[in-house]
C-alpha cells in the first residue's frame, strides 16, 4: 500500500510515518527502508538529520541517503518488494530545484512527480512525507511560488497514485481513502 502524508511542520508526521512504515514490514515480513532526501546545509539540518536518526535508532530501517534522483535509491541489494518511508517529498524537490552552485531549476516540480510516481509504481509500499505549506496567504518571490506550486503539484500527482492520503495537523490524523464504485 502507498500512502501520502503531509501537515505542518513539526506536527508529528515523521513519526507517524516512521509508525505506519514499521507496521507495513512486520505485517508481510518486508525489508523495513527510510529514504532520506535531506541534504545538510548548515548545523540546524545537521541537528534535525541527528533527531531523526535517533528517533528510529532500534526500529530496524536501513537508511538509504537519496538527495536527487529518487529511484536511484532502489539500486543495488534494495529489495523494491521492502516497506519504504520517503522522508521528504519537500527536502527531494529543493535539492533538485536549487543546485548547489546556485541555479534554479523551475521545471524540477514535473520531473520530481514523475519519478515519485515511477518510485510508488516499482515499490507499492511506501509512506511518502511532504509539508503543508500553503496557507500562508503572504506574496512570496518569484522563485518560492514556483516551488511551492511544484510542490502542490507533486503532492496532487502522489496523491493520485496512492491508496491512502492522510493529513496530520496539530497532532491529529485524518485519513481519505478514494471512493471505489
Amino acid at each position: 500500500m502507498n500512502v501520502f502524508i503531509s501537515g505542518g511542520c513539526k506536527n508529528g508526521k515523521s513519526l507517524y510515518a516512521q509508525n505506519l512504515a514499521k507496521s507495513m514490514a512486520e505485517k508481510d515480513g518486508r525489508a523495513l527502508y527510510y529514504v532520506a532526501t535531506m541534504i545538510p546545509t548548515d548545523d540546524e539540518d545537521r541537528q534535525r538529520i541527528q533527531r531523526h536518526l535517533a528517533e528510529r535508532d532500534g526500529w530496524g530501517f536501513e537508511t538509504l541517503e537519496q538527495g536527487r534522483c529518487i529511484c536511484d535509491a532502489l539500486k543495488g541489494n534494495v529489495d523494491a518488494r521492502g516497506a519504504f518511508l520517503l522522508d521528504s517529498v519537500t527536502a527531494l524537490l529543493s535539492n533538485e530545484m536549487f543546485a548547489p552552485d546556485g541555479s534554479f531549476d523551475g521545471d524540477a516540480g514535473k520531473r520530481v512527480a514523475d519519478e515519485l510516481c515511477e518510485f510508488a509504481r516499482r515499490t507499492g509500499n511506501t509512506v511518502f512525507v511532504s509539508d503543508y505549506i500553503y496557507s500562508d496567504a503572504r506574496g512570496f518571490d518569484q522563485w518560492t511560488e514556483t516551488y511551492r506550486r511544484a510542490l502542490a503539484y507533486i503532492d496532487r500527482q502522489l496523491a493520485s497514485v496512492c491508496d491512502k492520503v492522510i493529513e496530520v495537523a496539530y497532532g491529529h490524523i485524518y485519513e481519505y481513502e478514494e471512493e471505489k464504485g
